[in-house]
């Protein structure tokens, strides 16, 4: 017995109350070959790359979202997909199997209507950082890096605007990332040197994976002939511009 890797499942769209089929990959399937440090997967070709299908799109009302995207909206948000998506909207289909193309289609219909309804700063920045992935997945290293920096503006709005424990590690730690693969190595010391040094902060993993990318930026520093960076891991006093102890 064939296991197809695409399986089908019901989506209801929040705006219009449409139920529509979309398609996941099965479990059996997400299996990476290798994940980067800012958790982007990597699958081999001849499977199915789950990220391709995170996004479920109602092919009635263009509403196109996640599963961490807001389920019930407020009346003003209706009115404000109404004007910006619906009203435009010419029924299309992406409840099949998804080429990259038609990928990075649903993730720009979901930034649409995140934008449209003003959806949460962190379901903006996920949206933002999984585009950045499509384009990495096809080496378009300029297009990666502009929606990285979009990316990395949403996370740290949302650790202003949004988060409650500001001792959240992954968060700061996606913000440090963000700044290292952009070559922002002082703001990246600064994230991850909080993160090490932070004793509220009890994630080893994530205590781990900061002190492995502050070697990591170490070396591309002195590869670029840049000394060291400002923060110092000796140094106690990690406060920063936007993430403050």
């Amino acid at each position: 017995m064939i296991i197809e890797a695409l399986f089908q499942i019901d989506a209801d769209c929040p705006y219009c109350e449409h139920t529509f089929k979309t398609s996941r990959v099965r479990s059996s399937f997400k299996r990476p070959y290798k994940m980067d440090s800012d958790f982007c997967p990597h699958y081999k070709e001849d499977r199915p790359n789950p990220d391709f299908y995170v996004v479920r799109v109602c092919p009635k009302c263009g509403c196109a979202s996640t599963e961490h995207a807001t389920k019930r909206w407020l009346p003003h948000q209706r009115v404000a997909f109404e004007a910006k998506v619906a009203k435009q909207w010419q029924s299309r289909e992406y409840g099949g199997e998804r080429s990259w193309e038609i990928a990075l289609e649903t993730y720009q219909l979901a930034l649409v209507t995140a934008q449209a309804i003003s959806e949460s700063q962190r379901v903006i920045a996920g949206l933002l950082h999984h585009m950045a992935w499509l384009f990495r997945y096809r080496g378009a290293e300029e297009l990666e890096k502009r929606y990285l920096q979009f990316a990395l503006d949403a996370y740290i709005n949302t650790y202003e605007q949004e988060w409650r424990d500001q001792n959240d590690a992954k968060l700061i730690y996606m913000i440090g990332e963000m700044h290292l693969r952009l070559s922002q190595y002082n703001d990246a010391a600064k994230c991850f040197a909080r993160i090490i040094h932070d004793k509220r902060i009890m994630d080893a993993s994530v205590i781990r994976a900061a002190r492995e990318q502050w070697v990591v930026m170490r070396e591309r520093m002195a590869a670029d002939k840049l000394g060291e960076p400002d923060v110092k891991l000796e140094e106690k006093s990690t406060k920063l511009k936007y993430i403050s102890g």
